[in-house]
């Protein structure tokens, strides 16, 4: 019996039904589309716009954008790895809500909080005005530094990305064995001394993994660099795009900001290299020290102070500004604005589920690199900024799409505008490729938890590929495919660059309302909608926070 088992197995794991290899590589395909176009700008000659920003702009692009990775990183490994230590090695009051509060961050975007903050610390805001009031300053000095400015763009980033580098640095600490750094404190090292020694280096891989997602994002934002007014690749893109409507120079940017995308991309992966799993030493674990008098009330406010200035004081600031004005929009209006960003991110969720356990089934199937390319490229998306894969989108569909207009103009079938640019379709499309990253990740982990006996027995009592997958392993992954669906569809939910260069002609979302008013420095009607987004965003960070404590025994 156990020589039929073994047999199994590897056939199945050799063997990939056609259709799923077709399906693997055809999305491969489409989420190549964006990326050959701007791959193909390299080779394009340039015009006046283009050479004109090579040499005024784009060296601005290239540092601004650099610099804010740069103090975003620093500042979220601070951060990071410093509360995932305390968390870690010591015990201290109010522990326990540290352990949750130090997640919330991420539930709330980096230009909400942006807006908040650039309206708490105006040179006329309450900060400054209570500040002067208490030292008897004249009104029109300042007393605190612009917060819009490149450091002041890095913070707002790092207040919300942080939580990255903590959960990541925190699973590795706790996997560690406590003999190598107890050994160390015995032989004569500090504290500080044994944890930059011993422990750091060994959470090396999870930490630099945590700040790859971090510079991700920094890369990828718009809505801080835009409102603070730091031009970055970003925020270059789409003022060529929307402001010059040079496509031809949105591409090229495009181009050099997906090199620093390759870049971010191979750190990543040389980070999970020397990656081990420490499951086998839980008997040694880090004893935790009991900290008490100064030192307890330094780990306290060492903890609580992200907390307070990523979501509690942000937070609060809004629903100050909702309760007392709110959106002005009708109630019919809002509820538009809320069902155009549910709707797209329901649709997004569901698709892009139903294609990661497409890949992820394949990749259980096969381990042939013609898969495990294809599976690789479809899923790079994640790293790819929403400005990026926008231009890439509408670069190549734009052309294609005026013919098809123009033929089914001339054979009497449509009569409107052109039939891709500007839908909700082209939009969907641009999500899929952003996320589905996410929802891969969910669902492969998912089946990878499932032995491969399983598929054996399934298989000898004659069901095929396809009847295992339907009839075993999707009710077997239903939490992950529900984990998939909930993270992205938050995602959508958020994303701003993408939806503001692709959203059809008056379809306003949650997250480009929020833009929209906060542009206009109308910061209290914008309250409304950015509340909305946050507690949307609240219900996957407690489900990650209680998956990570699940981890971790408690």
């Amino acid at each position: 019996m156990a020589t039929i088992s073994t047999s199994m197995i590897s056939h199945t794991g050799r063997r990939t039904p056609l259709g799923l290899s077709l399906g693997a590589i055809i999305i491969a395909a489409m989420a190549a589309i964006p990326l050959l176009a701007i791959c193909a700008a390299f080779f394009t000659q340039g015009g006046s716009d283009w050479a004109h920003l090579a040499t005024t702009t784009l060296p601005s692009y290239m540092a601004n954008t650099a610099a804010l990775m740069v103090i975003t990183g620093c500042l979220s490994f601070a951060i990071g790895v410093g509360t995932a230590w305390l968390m870690t090695a010591a015990t201290f009051p109010g522990q326990k809500l540290y352990e949750v509060g130090l997640v919330l961050p991420l539930a709330a975007p980096s230009y909400i909080i942006a807006y908040v903050y650039t309206d708490l610390l105006a040179i006329s805001g309450p900060v400054q005005s209570w500040i002067r009031s208490m030292f008897g300053i004249d009104a029109a000095v300042a007393v605190l530094p612009n917060i819009r400015s490149l450091w002041g763009a890095g913070l707002m980033l790092a207040l919300v990305l942080y939580p990255y580098v903590y959960l990541l640095a925190r699973a590795a600490f706790a996997r560690q064995p406590g003999s190598q750094y107890h050994a160390a404190r015995s032989l004569g090292c500090g504290p500080t001394k044994a944890f930059l020694s011993v422990a750091l280096p060994g959470a090396r891989p999870a930490i630099v993994g945590g700040l790859a997602l971090v510079l991700m994002e920094t890369l990828a934002d718009f809505g801080v660099a835009d409102y603070f007014a730091i031009p970055t690749f970003s925020t270059g893109i789409y003022r060529t795009w929307v402001g010059l409507g040079d496509i031809a120079a949105a591409l090229k940017l495009a181009a050099v900001l997906l090199v620093f995308v390759c870049l971010l991309v191979a750190f990543e992966g040389a980070s999970r290299r020397g990656k081990t799993d420490d499951g086998a030493r839980q008997s040694a674990l880090l004893t935790k020290s009991p900290l008490g008098g100064w030192q307890a009330i330094a780990a306290s406010c060492a903890c609580a102070a992200p907390i307070l200035l990523g979501f509690l004081i942000p937070t609060a600031a809004l629903l100050h500004y909702g309760l007392t004005s709110g959106d002005t929009a009708s109630a019919g209006d809002f509820l538009r604005y809320s069902w155009n960003s549910c709707r797209v991110a329901v649709i997004t969720c569901l698709i892009g589920a139903a294609l990661a356990v497409l890949l992820a089934y394949a990749q259980r199937l096969s381990k042939a690199r013609p898969i495990g390319w294809s599976i690789r490229f479809a899923t790079l998306g994640y790293a790819l900024p929403g400005t990026l894969l926008a231009v890439g989108i509408l670069g190549p569909l734009g052309s294609l799409d005026q013919h098809l207009t123009d033929a089914l103009y001339r054979t009497g079938v449509w009569s409107g505008g052109l039939v891709l640019s500007g839908t909700t379709a082209l939009l969907i499309y641009a999500y899929l490729i952003r996320f589905l990253t996410v929802s891969f990740n969910a669902v492969s982990g998912s089946l990878a938890r499932i032995a491969p006996a399983t598929d054996a027995a399934a298989r000898t009592l004659g069901a095929g590929p396809s009847d295992v997958l339907l009839r075993v392993h999707i009710p077997m992954i239903r939490p992950g495919l529900a984990a998939a669906c909930l993270l992205v569809f938050v995602d959508v939910m958020r994303e701003l660059p993408a939806t503001l260069i692709l959203r059809p002609f008056n379809f306003e979302t949650l997250a480009t309302r929020v833009y929209r008013l906060a542009s206009d420095e109308r910061l209290a009607e914008a309250s409304t909608a950015s509340l909305a987004i946050i507690a949307i965003g609240l219900i996957p960070t407690v489900l990650i926070t209680r998956s990570a404590l699940q981890r971790e025994g408690r």
